[in-house]
């Protein structure tokens, strides 16, 4: 976890937190207000970067400075921004 960085466990709104997983296309429930994020092992967590409540991060991603992350993260991916996550080469 880079300098800076920061976890959240509660949704602005109190509302219960639901993890996303674009990828699958799912919503998954968790029936519970406080859903900090989990990370896999050997992640990494830029400088600044925001990890929203439900955040799943999978082992060997690199998230780079300053991002605001939700949502499941695949394995082996660089996460640039939302609409920008690649796949690492070689792995």
């Amino acid at each position: 976890m880079g300098a800076g960085s920061i976890t959240s466990n509660v949704k602005s709104d109190k509302t219960l937190v639901k993890i996303n997983d674009r990828k699958n296309n799912e919503i998954i429930e968790t029936n519970l207000k406080k859903v900090g994020a989990m990370l896999g092992d050997y992640v990494e967590v830029g400088c600044n970067s925001v990890l929203n409540p439900g955040t799943v991060i999978g082992r060997n991603t690199n998230v780079y400075p300053t991002s605001c992350v939700r949502g499941v993260i695949s394995e082996n991916s660089i996460y640039k921004d939302m609409n920008n996550i690649v796949e690492k080469e070689g792995i």
